[in-house]
């Protein structure tokens, strides 16, 4: 009886446990894909666009016997295990709170074929990092310490060439149900699929990891690995990443400390699943938020990159025109939504997880909880960032301004500190001072209440 193997965020053939741990049960696996149309209906169109591309990918890899399904996985994994009298179903484990209710009821579908999780999209899986009385981490900074010296295990050596591949051809269509791989024609500023995953890797290993800790805040420098979508849908694992890290060398020691970020906030939705809406800390659901008209209409201000303060507003130019936005405009815009704007995190964090490629539930809604002040770890509420100051910070020299902002591609000072506002471009929808002060009033409005 042959495996199947269901890809989730995991598409790629090298390094993939699940793969290992199918052949090791049975030679012969069928691969499948299950479009969910309910990930589909919430997905933008670039994400389903690098999706589809790294499906096609991946069939081309297995010289087309991947199969792909359109359909609820509760329904269409147990009729294509039965179709193929499955030994077992083979999975990457999926710790998010959709993951694991979807998982459960395709557990209860399949009866007694088991579905077998082996792996994470994680160097360390959710759940095994926790203190000594095994309660878990709330501070980054303790985890981290623990999290290095539990240590992970090296690649997995898993390729096209590990298993004999069940040909879908040869399965009847009512139970398979083929379906055609996503495709909306959305043009994407990198490629999907696994080859080009490992191939920006050595790129950035080679050129650009030695300076790592010195460039990844400068967006007009381009120094980050641009992996963050790769990681999102497993095109790479990252302990094929760690297995080339010197770990004694600063650019390296940084790089494992964000894989390190990406690991600790999917431990804290794990362990708090009702962190992905609501604010972790729950003192801060007492803290007053905007949302009448008037805040709608600086809402629509800042998703339009019309805020008047132009880092911001490159940075969600560039999220609206790509689909990525660097990750210190992700910070410094989410500060300037919640403590400038006073606007729910929650708005924020949805309108990113519509519009980024990458957008992962632990990542977004953390950084944005980081940002509010009322996540673990979070950045204290006084703290408040400049828009002016950042920009003046990380992009001394206003090319990342002027490359997406274009009414100010020829002003002396790009970030407006001095000279004439240039005709066409907005003026500050908000005085950055007045809102600063008014974010620590209603934050010590809170702390007074107790």
């Amino acid at each position: 009886m042959p495996s199947l193997l269901w890809f989730r965020r995991d598409l790629r053939l090298s390094d993939l446990p699940a793969l290992s741990a199918a052949v090791e049960q049975d030679r012969e696996v069928l691969a499948c894909f299950v479009l969910d149309p309910r990930l589909e209906a919430s997905s933008s169109a670039r994400r389903l666009q690098f999706l589809g591309d790294s499906l096609s990918r991946l069939h081309a890899d297995l010289a087309g016997r991947l199969l792909v399904t359109r359909g609820r996985p509760e329904e269409r994994i147990p009729l294509i295990a039965r179709e193929i009298s499955a030994s077992a179903v083979h999975v990457s484990a999926d710790f998010t709170p959709f993951g694991h209710r979807r998982d459960v009821r395709v557990q209860e579908a399949l009866g007694d074929v088991p579905l077998v999780p082996t792996g994470s999209p994680y160097l360390v899986s959710p759940g095994r990092v926790v203190k000594d009385d095994g309660t878990p981490y709330r501070v980054f900074t303790p985890f981290f310490r623990r999290w290095r010296d539990h240590g992970w295990r090296g690649p997995a050596r898993t390729g096209v060439q590990s298993a004999q591949w069940v040909d879908p051809d040869g399965l009847t269509a009512a139970a398979t149900q083929p379906a055609d791989i996503p495709n909306p024609g959305v043009s994407l500023y990198l490629p999907g699929g696994e080859a080009s995953a490992l191939q920006q890797w050595r790129r950035f290993a080679d050129s650009g990891l030695a300076d790592y800790a010195e460039q990844r805040d400068r967006p007009e420098a381009d120094g980050t690995s641009g992996l963050s979508a790769h990681l999102k849908f497993g095109t790479i694992h990252p302990r094929t990443m760690v297995a080339d890290l010197d770990l004694g060398e600063g650019g390296h020691a940084a790089y494992l400390r964000q894989l390190a970020f990406r690991d600790f906030y999917a431990a804290v939705l794990h362990h708090w699943p009702d962190s992905a809406w609501h604010n972790w800390n729950r003192d801060f659901d007492a803290i007053e938020m905007d949302t009448d008209a008037g805040a709608i209409q600086l809402f629509e201000a800042w998703k339009q990159g019309r805020t008047g303060f132009p880092f911001i507003d490159a940075g969600m130019r560039q999220l609206s025109e790509t689909g990525f936005m660097h990750n210190r405009l992700r910070m410094v815009a989410a500060s300037f939504l919640v403590k400038d704007l006073h606007l729910p995190w929650q708005w924020g964090a949805r309108w990113f997880l519509e519009q980024l490629i990458d957008g992962d539930i632990a990542n977004n809604q953390h950084g944005w909880q980081w940002s509010a002040g009322s996540g673990t770890d979070a950045a204290p509420y006084f703290r408040v960032f400049n828009p002016t100051a950042q920009g003046q910070k990380f992009d001394p020299s206003g090319a990342y301004i002027r490359r997406w902002v274009p009414e100010l591609a020829d002003v002396a000072d790009a970030h407006l500190a001095s000279g004439p506002r240039p005709p066409g471009y907005p003026s500050p929808i908000v005085d950055h001072g007045d809102e600063r002060a008014e974010a620590l009033r209603r934050y010590h409005a809170i702390g007074s209440r107790g």
